[in-house]
């Protein structure tokens, strides 16, 4: 198999069986609260996709030449949400000055990109599991890619669920929830395959 086959399975392996918000539920606020419209949906996804690959390749640089290098392992997670914190910034002015609109309709969601669990969660995980390089980008790139499919599925499932006669007790967020349930069980039925 060449690496670019092995490399497209990898992402498809962490974008759809080992999906981080279906499969391993991190990363929910922004998922249920930017999912009303799929095309801010597919901002907040390609902000989290950069945000996560970016972050991830400075994660472990700083990892690897410094925390490693210096032994202060233990200083990671406060490291790692200073980079994200940064990165977020950074993106936030990108957006701000060149898709105002984006920027506008992803509203306070934007900021909470720098909480998301998903993007410090992928740096943590790589780090612990001691990936190298190219693994740490697969995992990342893999993961940010599941991150904006989950999104987008569950805007479209969103929009088409705003026409529909839906009983009273579910409006609102319960509904949202459940159809998050049922995306969570119909990604499970990945598990069984294998790249």
């Amino acid at each position: 198999m060449s690496i670019i086959a092995a490399f497209f399975l990898g992402i498809l392996n962490y974008a759809l069986i080992d999906n981080v918000v279906l499969s391993r539920f991190l990363g929910l606020c922004p998922f249920l609260g930017v999912s009303r419209k799929t095309s801010t949906a597919a901002g907040m996804g390609a902000a989290v996709v950069a945000v996560i690959t970016l972050s991830s390749a400075i994660t472990y640089a700083i990892n690897q030449l410094l925390l490693k290098t210096l032994d202060m392992e233990y200083m990671r997670t406060i490291v790692f949400i200073l980079i994200i914190a940064a990165l977020v910034q950074s993106v936030e002015i990108i957006l701000k000055k060149k898709i105002p609109s984006l920027y506008n309709a992803l509203g306070v969601y934007l900021p909470l990109i720098t909480t998301n669990c998903a993007v410090l969660g992928v740096a943590i995980d790589s780090a612990q599991k001691g990936f190298g390089f190219w693994q740490t980008m697969l995992f990342s790139v893999g993961t940010a890619v599941g991150f904006l499919v989950a999104i987008v599925i569950m805007a479209g499932i969103r929009e088409r669920i705003e026409h529909n006669k839906i009983p009273e007790s579910f409006k609102g967020m319960p509904i949202v929830l459940l159809t998050a349930a049922l995306m969570a069980i119909a990604f499970f039925g990945f598990k069984g395959v294998s790249f």
